[in-house]
């Protein structure tokens, strides 16, 4: 069936000048973001939340299928669940699973088995990738770039959140089949990560890194 085109009429082209300002003035913003790791427990309104996962969902993706689903999580008993579970895989892979490599380019950013901040920050946002879709009457429908698709709706929702004015932490507990079970999420989704979105609690310290200055992550060729 052939798609139908309409006129690409939301397009709105800016003079350079002003390009290069907004360009500057969006990196600038954007250099302030910082994953937290310890959050408040003040409330933060759902339509904040809302629209923030309004924009992940105009991310581009494989033939616009739109291979994900978010379950927003604010019900302490689940968040709970969720911890609970993080915690024993967390614990298997401080303890042994990792390899020495990996626990040690995580140690400067003191990382532990514990996650309180799966308790305390107000959302957790699980993101899960759907392997295929489902038509009305059951027929799987096969979804393309997956990973690559659900990454990029990850990474406007993470700016989105900066955007609002929260901060966000991307956890990825291994494996995470156990949030699809306490999530009741059918067979064609699995667990991508969970976003913890929140306020920073008071008094937050981060880690002093930096990022890799352009020449060293970008070639320009021509």
């Amino acid at each position: 069936m052939t798609q139908t085109m309409i006129p690409l009429t939301q397009y709105h082209e800016y003079p350079v000048g002003e390009m290069k300002l907004r360009a500057a003035a969006f990196y600038a913003d954007m250099r302030r973001r910082r994953t937290v790791r310890d959050f408040s427990d003040r409330p933060v309104p759902r339509e904040i939340i809302e629209s923030c996962l309004l924009a992940a969902g105009t991310a581009p993706s494989g033939a616009n299928l739109q291979p994900w689903h978010f379950v927003v999580v604010s019900d302490p008993a689940v968040k709970k669940k969720i911890r609970e579970a993080a915690e024993v895989e967390e614990r298997e892979f401080y303890g042994g699973r990792a390899p020495d490599e990996w626990l040690e380019a995580l140690a400067p950013l003191g990382t532990d088995e514990h996650k309180p901040f799966l308790e305390t920050a107000p959302y957790l946002i699980v993101i899960f990738a759907q392997n295929y879709g489902l038509a009305p009457a059951g027929r799987k429908i096969k979804h393309y770039y997956v990973s690559e698709s659900v990454g990029i709706a990850t990474g406007i929702l993470i700016t989105a959140i900066h955007q609002a004015g929260l901060v966000s932490l991307t956890h990825t507990p291994s494996p995470m089949n156990f949030l699809g079970e306490i999530l009741h999420r059918p067979p064609n989704e699995r667990a991508y990560l969970i976003l913890v979105v929140g306020y920073p609690a008071e008094g937050v310290q981060v880690p002093a890194i930096s990022k890799k200055i352009l020449d060293e992550f970008v070639t320009f060729v021509g």
